[in-house]
């Protein structure tokens, strides 16, 4: 289990649940390049979705979607699953940064932050996946250290599976 206060030493970060479906959906919306190219749309529907979808064998309660909080302004959001796709990785199955936060290093402070907590409570690497073709987002995670181990097919397109050793 992990202990999510952990996952950041500047920023509150606390599980969201239904009731931050708005604030996340708003966040969402303040990002259009990535639907760009993730081939769908923000919706509410799809955030209520996703707080609680989880990778096939993995229970509920190994997923922590989680907000990162400054102050009262939600900065991040994160899907981070538990031992996904083993006992030895965490998956990050979905992170965006408020465009009011953009652009000033702090999303690679959490993503450094977190990597550092989950080394230190025992995993041995974290991992993603990017839409292929979008630049930003294959910018971001390379430039934090996540390296693109194979490409896979999914919904139509092509995702870029990508890896951080920890």
């Amino acid at each position: 289990m992990l202990d999510i206060s952990r996952l950041s030493a500047r920023y509150g970060v606390r599980r969201m649940s239904d009731a931050d479906a708005d604030a996340i959906f708003e966040l969402c919306l303040s990002n259009p390049q990535f639907y760009e190219y993730c081939g769908r749309q923000p919706s509410r529907e799809r955030v209520m979705s996703d707080l609680h979808i989880t990778p096939p064998g993995i229970a509920p309660s190994d997923k922590y979607y989680v907000g990162f909080y400054d102050g009262a302004d939600l900065a991040a959001v994160m899907d981070l699953i538990d031992g996904y796709p083993d006992g030895e990785h965490c998956y990050i199955g979905f992170f965006m940064m408020n465009m009011r936060f953009q652009g000033r290093q702090i999303g690679s402070a959490v993503i450094r932050e977190a990597c550092l907590y989950l080394k230190e409570a025992g995993y041995r690497a974290v991992r993603l996946a990017i839409d292929k073709g979008n630049p930003q987002s294959t910018h971001f995670w390379k430039k934090n250290g996540f390296q693109v181990i194979r490409e896979a097919e999914q919904d139509g397109g092509v995702l870029l599976v990508a890896e951080k050793t920890l």
